[in-house]
């Protein structure tokens, strides 16, 4: 499963699990550790825990390049996997509200791996209004393996963050489409200090969500500079 971050601070590589079209300056790092967690067995998904840490840098000119670190699941032995990504920021409209991103994550398993290598490749286009509201619409590829053992997989991917305070808001994503990270994920950020920022949300699946498919779904946002 694919696990991210929150744009309002300040340029990270998504909401939750989508990418907005935000990249940091060039020279700003962020660090990230994400949390997934479901207490429970059900009859779709047993209980779990999950830790992805997240190194991201702006590369300038809009550019920024991470890696994240995958597969660290438990219970069970973990399918180690080394996820560098890149985004560029092809348009960005400024007054009229409208930016467009590509990027691509590239997937490298190095422990227990059941395949070689990978790719999730996307465009994303957002619209911020004066509200401050603002709603995404994209598309992706996942490559045979990443999401859906021996198939690759196209589909829409979807955004919607609503600042309530200039500490709080709201925030959804969506990824369609029935394999790993076919989910809706919604719920809210709170800005700690300058620095630190927390988020927490609820992850449903898009195939049997009634039989358990869901699981919380937390994260810890750092801006080093």
């Amino acid at each position: 499963m694919l696990c991210g971050d929150l744009t309002v601070a300040h340029g990270q590589q998504t909401v939750f699990n989508v990418p907005t079209t935000d990249v940091l300056d060039k020279g700003k790092v962020y660090f990230e550790l994400d949390i997934s967690a479901k207490p429970n067995d059900s009859d779709a998904l047993n209980k779990f825990s999950s830790f992805v840490p997240r190194l991201v840098v702006g590369a300038g000119s809009p550019v920024e390049v991470g890696l994240n670190i995958l597969g660290n699941v438990q219970p069970g032995p973990d399918s180690t996997t080394l996820a560098p990504a890149v985004k560029w920021k092809v348009y960005d409209g400024k007054d009229n509200g409208w930016a467009v991103a590509v990027g691509d994550n590239v997937f490298i398993p190095v422990r227990n791996k059941s395949y070689d290598a990978g790719t999730y490749a996307y465009t994303m286009v957002q619209k911020t209004f004066k509200t401050k509201t603002r709603v995404g619409f994209g598309g992706y590829f996942f490559s045979k393996n990443v999401v859906a053992s021996n198939a690759n997989r196209v589909g829409g991917q979807f955004t919607f963050e609503q600042p309530v305070t200039d500490k709080f808001g709201v925030a959804s994503d969506w990824f369609t489409g029935k394999h790993a990270s076919g989910y809706w994920t919604s719920g809210g950020y709170y800005k700690l200090t300058k620095k630190l920022t927390g988020y927490a949300a609820y992850s449903v699946g898009n195939a049997n969500a009634t039989k358990g498919n869901h699981f919380l779904y937390f994260e810890v946002g750092y801006n080093f500079n």
